[in-house]
């Protein structure tokens, strides 16, 4: 693990259309950002020192984010920044035992997967009043809005929307005369086609290891499509997790054969940076991920070799999409929480967000960035082109609202791993994960 980073530890198209459904305007504006107290921020008076810890850590992520926190100690001399970087993978651990153990703690990335375990723990300062006050806030897109809301309060100003497509090796699938996947059959029979093990090549980037739910969740949703409740997305409209349905097992049957026929052996324990490195350096063919991975595509790719298309559909025609996100978020113990919020909001506004989101390669918060047209082309056109299908592609609100959440990325890991490994059935599986939301769903009555 990486000690804590004094600072200097450093490292989309969404046309008018596609924002218009990722984004929509809306909200009342303030008057201003808010401003320092005990006679600190930009003024005068005695040098407030901010601790601000990441969860979505990368060496490139991080060095941007400490140069837009170089630009903020310049605005606000007499404020300095702490920024705490753990791996990616320790990360939100140890976000939680500082949390847990009230250490020295202002500002925090929450997601949307845990923000309201740490709502339900009361870490979390509610953000509604500082946002109030915010005239910026004007422009935050009622998605973004919504994915920092639980329990109808704001605890996180995202810093940037996700929203899952397709990567594949264009040149690949040329040599192979294979045509781009349009479904999730289709998907894992080019992946399998391509698969070579003798020449180090595989057909997909399988992360079976930290954040391994994604694929699984989203196949099984896909598989019961129509009968999903899109506002509630781990059941079904009947009430039933949508883990107990025939349909399921199809999914996760062929999830074990994409693993099994496809993917590398040891990706049974990869991650997310092992999962797009296998990409980037030429060992498999297909990567289901979030717009983040499209700078580290276009910097260790060569042109041309790689492409995006639109997620795979399942057996209906139809796919589930939604756009998460990861904010920041004031820890409720704060000793210094007015500046605190200074520095949210600036890494908020609109110019820090652009830089962050063209830098990092996610959707920008600000309606306004849909006049850039650097979020109108390239790869981001996927976004365009799923949005526009809306009969296709079913919008989903994520499942911000369940401190269950939290457990959930270990508990699918664990079983999951079972399951990939022959210990235990696909049947098996799916009862545990069956039970794991029913529960949730009982404890949020």
């Amino acid at each position: 693990m990486k000690a804590l980073k004094i600072k200097k530890s450093m490292q989309v198209a969404v046309s008018t259309v596609a924002v218009a459904s990722l984004i929509a305007a809306c909200g009342n504006g303030g008057e201003s950002t808010g401003t320092g107290s005990n006679g600190s921020g930009s003024g005068g008076g005695e040098t407030v020192t901010l601790r601000m810890i990441e969860s979505l850590t990368n060496p490139d992520r991080t060095a941007m984010l400490n140069t837009m926190i170089d630009k903020f100690e310049e605005e606000n001399p007499n404020i300095k920044v702490e920024l705490i970087s753990p791996p990616f993978e320790q990360a939100d651990t140890k976000i939680r035992t500082m949390l847990a153990a009230k250490q020295e703690l202002d500002v925090l990335e929450s997601r949307d997967l845990n923000v309201a375990e740490f709502v339900n723990n009361g870490y979390l300062e509610p953000l509604d009043d500082y946002a109030a006050k915010w005239s910026d806030f004007e422009t935050v897109t009622s998605v973004a809005r919504a994915v920092g809301t639980t329990q109808e309060k704001l605890y996180f100003i995202s810093n940037g929307m996700y929203q899952r497509q397709m990567f594949y090796r264009a040149d690949w699938l040329k040599e192979k005369g294979i045509e781009v996947p349009k479904t999730y059959e289709e998907l894992v029979n080019a992946a399998v086609a391509l698969t070579d093990p003798a020449n180090n090549r595989y057909g997909f980037s399988f992360r079976g290891g930290p954040g391994s739910n994604s694929v699984p969740d989203t196949m099984v949703r896909d598989y019961n499509a129509d009968n999903v409740d899109l506002t509630d997305p781990n059941f079904l409209k009947s009430g039933a997790t949508i883990f107990s349905t025939p349909e399921a097992k199809a999914a996760i049957e062929l999830y074990v054969k994409l693993y099994k026929e496809a993917s590398p052996p040891d990706s049974v324990n990869w991650g997310f940076q092992e999962q797009v490195q296998a990409f980037t350096s030429g060992v498999t063919a297909f990567l289901l991920q979030d717009p983040d991975v499209i700078a580290s595509l276009q910097n260790d790719m060569e042109e041309g070799t790689w492409s995006s298309a639109m997620m795979p559909v399942g057996p209906a025609g139809k796919a589930l999409i939604s756009a998460g996100g990861a904010g920041w978020s004031l820890a409720s113990h704060s000793k210094h929480k007015e500046e605190a919020w200074k520095l949210i909001a600036f890494l908020s506004n609109p110019e820090q967000n652009t830089i962050f989101s063209k830098g990092y390669g996610t959707i920008p918060i600000h309606s306004t960035a849909v006049e850039d047209e650097f979020f109108q082309s390239g790869p981001y056109k996927t976004l365009i082109e799923m949005t526009n299908l809306p009969e296709t592609y079913l919008n989903f609100k994520a499942t911000v609202d369940y401190p269950a959440n939290g457990q959930w990325g270990t508990l699918n890991m664990e079983t999951g791993q079972r399951m990939l490994l022959g210990q235990a059935t696909v049947e098996d599986t799916l009862k545990e994960w069956d039970n794991f939301w029913t529960k949730a769903k009982e404890a949020v009555k």
